[in-house]
């Protein structure tokens, strides 16, 4: 009997409409794959860091940067998204504030 090939759940995309905070100009953050950290360790800093993350938001957005590279995981105010992205620089991601 032949081995059948592994089965990928692929994660469902859920629509995230985020509100500004109103601290300044519209900013995301962006996180890049860096192939360095767990998807454990990436959706437990996305909690702790990101306002209103939960883990299967965090998952997916792992998902994605680990398959496409990167992912926007933060819109909105500028001040908040310098300070999400100086945290998750932290703990060792690779981000940027566009």
């Amino acid at each position: 009997m032949p081995d059948s090939p592994p089965t990928i759940v692929v994660p469902e995309t859920i629509e995230d409409t985020t509100i500004s905070t109103g601290d300044g100009l519209e900013a995301r953050v962006t996180v890049f794959n860096c192939n360095c950290h767990t998807y454990q360790q990436v959706i437990a800093l996305f909690c702790e860091v990101i306002p209103g993350m939960n883990p299967a938001r965090a998952f997916e957005l792992a998902w994605q940067i680990d398959h496409q590279g990167s992912a926007v995981v933060y819109e909105g105010g500028q001040k908040t998204a310098e300070n999400i992205a100086t945290r998750l620089a932290g703990g060792g991601l690779k981000v940027t504030v566009q």
